[in-house]
């Protein structure tokens, strides 16, 4: 199959482009190079452009009328950004995916894999929850999630197209072979700030909240090898048919993650087993939009993917930390 990524120079859509040509597809990107490297891209057929393009998106069509699937990544995705800067993540993430999406349909490519979120949902009691839970987006990058998710059910049931949205969890880890992984200079990804403070290039790693009403105070997550997450999202391609079928509905949800809850400090005595030694820690108060956090219920994936996780948390830090010795080699820069 030939599938159209979109944000696929970035952390996610690099690795899942090398998972899907590890199953005998073929990737085509769509990135504006806004965050993700082009180097992530490699020697992938790659358009540099706005998704909300259409002039671009026609071109690609043309270029590859043989494209099956649009898996599409590319968002803005900070959270406390987004509470700063809230028309740019509504503009980018609603507005212009609008755009993409009338066009697909106009164009007949009419399958579409969508990038959503877990943060939509309202905390539970057993933190644990499944697709028709209670949501509660706390940030405006979560609304923006939400907003889409929307948006493709209501396109999907007055056009032609058809949409699985994947709700991640939390993405840590990095390509087993360290060809890619996490970019930025500061990320504001848990696993990348445990990494920075392990190597000294930060005073402390910061948990923030120690209030929330979990077993330690700590937020909680359900962190995915994001090898695995990749790995799911060619399940959801080679399956697409099948899983609209299965739900007789033209659009479907499905949690992706491992089914286990992790808080913070969870983490970080994985992290420093892993490691080796002890992490400098500090405490602070939960950041603008922050979520307590949930886990998985991933009866759906496992039923309608047939997929569930092959790596670890340890197998994630540990590609994690070998990722933070290689990327300077790869990016230029620690």
């Amino acid at each position: 199959m030939k599938v159209l990524v979109t944000g696929g120079a970035g952390y996610i859509g690099s690795t899942t482009a090398k998972a899907l040509e590890e199953a005998g597809h073929t990737p085509v990107i769509l990135d504006s190079l806004l965050t993700g490297p082009r180097v992530f891209v490699k020697d992938r057929a790659f358009y540099e452009g706005d998704i909300a393009d259409r002039e671009l998106l026609r071109r690609i069509v043309s270029d590859h009328p043989d494209l099956d699937a649009t898996i599409h990544m590319a968002a803005r995705i900070v959270v406390p950004e987004s509470v700063e800067k809230p028309y740019l993540y509504y503009r980018d993430n609603v507005a212009k995916s609008l755009e993409l999406f009338d066009e697909l349909n106009a164009l007949g490519r009419t399958r579409v894999l969508f990038s959503s979120s877990a943060s939509l949902y309202a905390t539970k009691d057993d933190f644990e929850v499944t697709e028709e839970d209670p949501l509660d987006p706390p940030s405006p990058y979560a609304r923006t999630k939400r907003m889409m998710e929307q948006v493709l059910q209501d396109m999907a049931a007055a056009t032609d197209l058809s949409a699985i949205i994947l709700r991640y969890f939390n993405p840590v880890g990095s390509d087993p072979d360290l060809e890619s992984g996490i970019y930025a200079k500061e990320p504001s990804h848990v696993l990348g700030q445990l990494v920075m403070a392990a190597r000294g290039q930060k005073d402390a790693f910061t948990i923030t909240g120690v209030d929330h009403p979990t077993r330690d105070g700590t937020g909680i997550r359900d962190y995915i090898h994001v090898w695995d997450l990749a790995r799911a999202h060619v399940r959801a391609i080679e399956r697409f048919d099948d899983v609209i079928t299965a739900v007789d509905a033209p659009s479907s949800i499905i949690n992706v993650g491992t089914g286990e809850g992790v808080t913070v400090r969870d983490l970080v005595a994985s992290f420093e087993r892993v490691f080796g030694q002890e992490v400098p820690i500090a405490e602070a108060p939960p950041r603008p939009g922050d979520a307590v956090g949930a886990f998985a219920n991933v009866d759906k994936s496992r039923e309608l993917l047939d997929w569930r996780t092959e790596l670890s948390l340890d197998d994630a830090i540990a590609s994690a930390l070998a990722w933070g010795e290689k990327r300077q080699e790869i990016l230029g820069y620690e």
